[in-house]
């Protein structure tokens, strides 16, 4: 009998713990963020396309026509850059573009030279020019634009 009241005990306990509150709702998956918009350009381009970019294909290569090689980089190859950004609906920046990734750099002075261009590229191409659909479809959305310089053959 003793143990047969144990047990009932045991039971009962559990039913009255943080379980006993919980209703059976069934979980959702938290929110996800965003996708980001990825795009890759070999840069130097010769000139920003004409018009209002309407699609992401032509938005990445306006966005990238303001690159220049920065002084002092000129014999490197394979220089890689990806700065992720938002732009808003009329194509201006919203904050600071980050630099998440870099490769082809000999050191970290020459690093910082290529960051340093890089966004002050970025910042001299916005606002950029969109049309408004394609303005509604990316505003607040990450950016993801990633420069490839091939080097001496350009």
């Amino acid at each position: 009998m003793r143990a047969r009241d144990a047990l009932a005990g045991l039971v009962l306990a559990g039913l009255s713990g943080p379980a006993a509150g919980q209703s059976a709702a069934i979980l959702q998956p938290p929110l996800s963020l965003p996708e980001t918009l990825r795009g890759t350009v070999r840069v130097p381009l010769g000139e920003a396309p004409p018009g209002p970019a309407g699609t992401l294909a032509a938005l990445f290569p306006a966005l990238a026509a303001c690159w220049a090689l920065p002084p002092g980089l000129d014999g490197l190859r394979d220089l890689e850059i990806t700065a992720r950004f938002a732009l808003r609906r009329d194509g201006t920046l919203i904050g600071t573009p980050r630099i998440t990734f870099t490769a082809g750099t000999p050191d970290a002075d020459a690093r910082q030279n290529l960051v340093r261009a890089t966004l002050t590229s970025i910042r001299r191409c916005t606002p950029a020019r969109l049309t408004p659909a394609l303005g509604r479809a990316i505003a607040g959305r990450p950016l993801a634009l990633r420069l490839i310089d091939r080097g001496p053959e350009r």
